[in-house]
This record gives C-alpha cells, structure tokens and sequence, in this order.
C-alpha cells in the first residue's frame, strides 16, 4: 500500500511539489494570523462589588455591609460563585458567572441588584461595581511614608498627589486608599451673629 503511494508521488511530481507549496503558504498564513496571547484569559466572567465603610471594624463590615449585599445579589441567573473578603473598612464582594456570560449583561444584573440596597446601608458608606478587569490582572498594595509628616498629610498627599498620577497611568483600573486622617472642614455657625 505504501510502496503504491510512494510510487504515485514520484510519478506526478509536478502534482505533489504544488500541493506540498500550496500546504506550505496555508500553513504558513495560519500560523501568521493565530491569535497568541502569553497569559491567554481563560476565566470565567467575573463581577467585584467594592464598597467602603470608613471607621466600621471587620465585624461591622460582615454584618451591616457585606451580609446585606450577598443577601441581595444571591440568586442572579447563571451566577457560579458568590465569595466576598471583609476587611477593616472594606468589603469586597465577587461573583463568578457560567462560562459564556456576557461581561456586560452580568453587571447589569448586579448593579440592579446593589443599587436596591446601597441607599439602606449605614451613612457613610459608598461603593459599587469595580472597573472591568480579568481575574489575572495585578493588584499592588503600598504604604506611603515620610518623615515630619502626620497622617493627614500624608493621606492628602495620596488622596491629591499620587492617586490622580496613579489612575492618569494605561492599565491602572482602580485605586483604593484606606488608612490615614481624611481632611475634614467643620463649620460650626454661631446662632448670635446669625441673628444679627
């Protein structure tokens, strides 16, 4: 049987030298347009919810922020997994999605869902959908330091200085900044002069 072929081959050459160049070119442009990626994403769709409780502990958190927003984001259609991460003054809820569901289409789902619940939760709390970003991007965490500063200056230089050149950078989703003594102006009116 092999012998057959062989034989065949040598017999039209002409044939076989333009099917090997033909096989070649298609190889060869196959190979030029194959879409490569060195990190490939193959996540699923994934949804965070990041809100911020200034002052509550941990505990409070869990029970006056991250409970009520599982509570009501549970049940969304196609929804995988729900997880969240409650920090100090920080909650973060993620929701991971069946494979094939639209990106946009879930936040939609989820942002109806937080926003029925965002207006009853405590004063002072603020937060919602995270920037899109793949479950494989980086998150830093720094500290900023410096000598003959107190924390607030030191927050002000944060939130004034370096979150704005921070988030002006391409690729730069997000940027949180916890800690530190927020600058606040306090008008207290005096009722007498108000009077006059």
């Amino acid at each position: 049987m092999l012998g057959r072929i062989i034989q065949f081959a040598l017999s039209q050459r002409l044939l076989f030298i333009v099917l090997t160049l033909v096989l070649a070119g298609v190889g060869f442009r196959a190979f030029r347009d194959l879409p490569i990626d060195a990190f490939p994403d193959i996540s699923n769709t994934q949804v965070q919810v990041i809100v911020k409780a200034p002052g509550m502990t941990p505990g409070e958190v869990e029970q006056r922020v991250t409970y009520p927003l599982e509570t009501e984001v549970r049940g969304i259609p196609r929804q995988t997994v729900l997880r969240s991460i409650t920090k100090y003054a920080l909650s973060v809820i993620t929701i991971d999605f069946s494979d094939g569901t639209d990106m946009y289409w879930a936040r939609q789902q989820v942002s109806e869902r937080i926003n029925q619940v965002l207006s009853e939760l405590p004063e002072g709390v603020e937060g919602g959908l995270a920037p899109i970003t793949m479950p494989l991007s980086d998150v830093y965490m720094f500290l900023v330091e410096g000598d003959g500063y107190d924390n607030m200056e030191l927050r002000s230089i944060l939130d004034w200085i370096i979150r704005p050149r921070l988030l002006s950078v391409e690729g730069v989703a997000d940027v949180n900044a916890l800690g530190g003594e927020v600058r606040s102006f306090h008008v207290v009116p005096n009722p007498e002069a108000l009077i006059a």
